[in-house]
């Protein structure tokens, strides 16, 4: 028998202590899950359309099958030799630029943004770190100095090195070519080089999903790499939401906005929820660090996560799943697009593949977010049995990021859901 949720709450806070986050305002307790479903204590099902940690589904057969074989047969770590790090990487890295061809395994995104960032100052000898104000890149000391949403109040005066733009946003300020944001970056560039820090580093999803995912054309980040690779700083693009496939059209975001980055981040997905995250780069930049620094990671690339990274890989190869988050986006934003018409709230459709959302507005001539309402609508799909959540500037685009198996029939059963609360939903209760 379960515990009742208020009392898991009250745990909780006595155990794992305050502020420790929580989904929607009648927070869920999940026992069960498989594909994009979730069942929660009471026996309820709920649609995941949220989720991008299992990335080939909940409890994926294939993944958990692996994770069990080998921890049955040997788990330890890279200072001893195993083949299983050394074939998973070569298999990552063939879906990649073939300049992005060595790998640090590390637990999480946050670890291997943090190794990104000091892969920037050991190839640059400078310490100047570009970020959108409105991005979240993890949480060791350093990566959460990127998030100026949230900079912790304590830390180690990192923030002199962290310079941010004005995140990109194609509903409000249009920049279809990518320009614009590339002259916020020179000029930021140009502050860091003239109070003596240097520049060292751009680091960007290039999807932009935490920024509201804007709607850009394919290559838009050119101008902004040309930028960053003249003034010889590192691009650093952070796939962790947006790679392995999801955005539909690329196996990486990177290709879709036209770029090579000096290092790619990965992190969430990876292991469809087994800890594992990773950095890759050119040769000569992880040569650069690993003289810069000594690492080790004694979890990082143990042969059990490398078995789960392999058969997350595996399984978008054999299931086609990259190809079915593009088909499956193509009809969610059709649906989008239909419910836009009839719903004045509505201000925004956008998304590629398996990120699509709207963002939700007051008054479409104005364009005055309507956060509040956003809010309502989210935990009124939860109390429906459809699990999504909200992003951006102003927390009013519905994010919907679910896991890569997601077919048109549960996009229908989404839709037709999300049809029914905007319709019962008032915008100013």
């Amino acid at each position: 028998m379960t515990r009742p949720v208020k009392e898991l709450l009250a745990d909780r806070i006595r155990l794992l202590g305050p502020n420790v986050s929580t989904f929607y305002d009648d927070p869920v307790h999940f026992v069960k899950a498989e594909g994009v479903w979730l069942w929660d204590a009471d026996g309820h099902r709920y649609l995941d359309c949220y989720n991008n940690v299992p990335h080939v589904g909940h409890c994926n057969p294939r993944v958990v099958d692996a994770i069990c074989h080998q921890a049955r047969t040997l788990n330890t770590h890279t200072r001893y030799l195993h083949e299983g790090i050394l074939s998973y990487i070569e298999h990552l890295t063939t879906t990649m630029d073939t300049n992005l061809d060595t790998v640090i395994l590390t637990c999480t995104g946050s670890e291997a943004n943090d190794i990104a960032l000091r892969m920037a100052e050991a190839m640059t000898g400078k310490r100047g770190i570009i970020a959108t104000d409105a991005t979240y890149h993890g949480n060791t000391s350093l990566v959460s100095q990127l998030s100026k949403s949230n900079i912790p109040t304590v830390g180690f005066g990192l923030g002199q090195y962290f310079r941010f733009v004005e995140a990109p946003d194609s509903y409000r300020h249009p920049d279809p070519d990518g320009t614009i944001f590339a002259a916020k970056v020179a000029d930021q560039i140009t502050a860091l080089e003239e109070d003596g820090i240097g520049f060292a580093c751009l680091v960007v999803c290039p999807y932009f999903i935490n920024e509201g995912f804007p709607d850009h054309p394919d290559g838009w980040l050119k101008p902004v790499a040309e930028v960053v690779r003249k003034a010889g700083g590192l691009l650093i693009c952070d796939e962790v939401q947006s790679g392995f496939g999801r955005i539909g059209s690329h196996m990486w975001a990177y290709e879709k906005m036209g770029v090579v980055p000096d290092v790619v981040v990965l992190g969430k997905p990876m292991a469809n929820g087994h800890p594992v995250g990773g950095v890759v780069a050119n040769g000569d930049v992880v040569t650069g660090f690993r003289k810069g620094y000594r690492y080790f990671n004694t979890f990082g690339g143990n042969p059990v996560s490398c078995a789960a990274a392999m058969a997350v890989l595996q399984e978008i190869d054999d299931k086609g799943l990259v190809a079915n988050a593009y088909s499956v986006g193509e009809y969610a934003r059709e649906r989008m697009d239909d419910l836009a018409a009839r719903h004045e709230v509505i201000g925004d459709v956008r998304g590629s593949g398996l990120i699509f959302g709207a963002e939700m507005v007051k008054d479409r001539a104005t364009k005055v977010p309507a956060s509040e309402f956003t809010d309502r609508v989210i935990n009124a799909m939860r109390h429906r049995g459809i699990i999504l959540s909200r992003l951006g500037r102003y927390k009013n685009t519905l994010k919907i990021r679910p896991p890569m198996p997601f077919s048109k029939e549960n996009a229908g059963m989404l839709f037709d859901t999300l049809e029914t609360v905007l319709s019962e939903t008032r915008l100013n209760p």
